[in-house]
């Protein structure tokens, strides 16, 4: 039996008013709303033909039908080349306005982007970094806050940075700090977080004025460079797939949280599309039991200097695939020309 180009119809109108409705889909809602001249039996006949090819299924005997994942795969293949494209102008001005609305600035911008992505999309959402022991020192500033602290602001070459208050000697002033700053940023440009640790190390032994200061950005660069093996994940609004009737019945909600708690499978299914324009996992595609219920569409963003991390979002099989990689794509842009300007200034 073909899936000729009439049954191919029916089936893209069953998915469309599931994904609308969550309801499933008979056969005068297929001939009243969205396919005219021909009639509910013939559509009947079709639909029980659909679902003997395996693309339907019926929860129950008097009920209409479902599509199931092997659907939504034909279903997303077909839209590749509108899924390959650009948003509309208008539509990707929209949704670049209201990413950075939601951002309030770039310190964990990962988890900015993550409960961003959610709150646009009212689905679970995940941003993975890229391998942070690949990034490497761009600048290194210390900023006076009081007599005997200060402030020190790593960045690195992917426009990550991240700040602490250090104890400093009440003997250095702002040009003192200035000082030591420019000859930080000299000697450990282009220098992993984990050299850097090494190379500080050294300095304060040899250097007994500065050993209180040189040891606090030692013990910074250590602490980073340990949280840094490896990629960083953020995780935001899984509270929010509660909200889907998928996810009603308590036993699925709690599969679907516990899902989402599994890091190690989002970061492999994250990490692989880091060097793809998108990726859309539909159910058993992802490759782990506890995720044949959900979908995790991807997109990368360009951390800088060659490094890239992935966006995706994480939702029920029904799904917008088109509006959800939308919104994707224009995050991402979005995000690599924010990172893009902090890496020239």
């Amino acid at each position: 039996m073909q899936l000729d180009d009439r049954k191919r119809r029916i089936l893209w109108a069953v998915i469309d008013d599931y994904v609308s409705t969550a309801a499933p889909v008979g056969s005068r809602t297929v001939s009243g709303k969205y396919i005219s001249g021909i009639s509910s039996a013939t559509i009947r006949n079709e639909m029980s033909d659909l679902e003997e090819l395996g693309y339907l299924i019926q929860p129950h005997v008097s009920a209409g039908r479902v599509p199931n994942a092997r659907a939504y795969r034909l279903y997303v293949d077909a839209l590749r080349e509108r899924l390959s494209g650009e948003p509309e102008a208008e539509e990707a001005e929209r949704i670049r306005n209201a990413f950075i609305s939601r951002l309030r600035g770039l310190n964990d911008l990962a988890a900015e982007a993550a409960e961003a992505l959610s709150d646009m999309t009212q689905y679970a959402s995940a941003v993975l970094a890229p391998r942070h022991e690949a990034l490497r020192i761009k600048s290194l500033q210390l900023v006076p806050v009081s007599r005997a602290s200060a402030l020190v602001v790593v960045v690195t070459d992917g426009g990550v940075f991240r700040d602490s208050v250090i104890s400093v000697s009440d003997m250095l002033d702002a040009d003192g700090l200035y000082a030591i700053s420019r000859m930080l940023t000299e000697r450990l440009r282009g220098k992993t977080l984990r050299e850097a640790q090494q190379m500080l190390s050294v300095f304060a032994r040899y250097a007994p004025a500065d050993q209180q200061v040189l040891g606090g950005i030692a013990d910074l660069a250590g602490q980073l460079a340990r949280e840094s093996e490896g990629e960083s994940l953020k995780v935001a609004g899984a509270h929010r797939m509660l909200q889907h009737p998928e996810y009603a019945d308590v036993e699925k909600a709690r599969q679907v949280l516990a899902a989402l708690n599994e890091r190690s499978c989002l970061m492999e299914l994250l990490r692989q599309d880091s060097d793809r324009s998108y990726g859309v996992h539909i159910g058993p595609e992802c490759g782990v039991e506890s995720l044949n219920d959900l979908s995790v569409v991807t997109c990368y963003y360009d951390v800088g200097s060659g490094h890239r991390g992935t966006l995706g979002i994480v939702g029920p099989l029904r799904m917008p695939y088109l509006k959800v990689l939308s919104t994707l794509k224009v995050a991402g842009q979005t995000l690599s020309d924010m990172l893009k300007a902090s890496n020239n200034n």
